[in-house]
């Protein structure tokens, strides 16, 4: 893991932590675009499937706040990275 991804907050790590980054052990995808871009999700333990299956994160910044979910597929070719397709409610 390089020193830019060290500095970075994790996908649904409590706004309290005072150490949001990645853990040691652990695998992550860099989220591209949309409103969760630059968050790292953690995909540690993903079958080869379901890395291949959209994203559906819940988020309260997306287009339908409270409720509503921010959609990210794996890059086909760079899997390190997560591409923002939308949001749904």
């Amino acid at each position: 893991m390089d020193d830019r991804m060290l500095r970075r907050r994790v996908y649904g790590a409590d706004h309290e932590d005072p150490d949001p980054g990645p853990r040691p052990g652990h695998v992550y995808g860099e989220l591209v675009g949309g409103p969760l871009d630059g968050l790292l999700l953690d995909i540690t333990g993903w079958s080869t499937s379901r890395l291949a299956e959209e994203a559906r994160l819940p988020t309260e910044i997306g287009r339908y706040g409270p409720g509503g979910r921010a959609h990210y597929r794996r890059r086909a070719q760079d899997h390190a990275h997560w591409d923002w397709a939308g949001d749904s409610r």
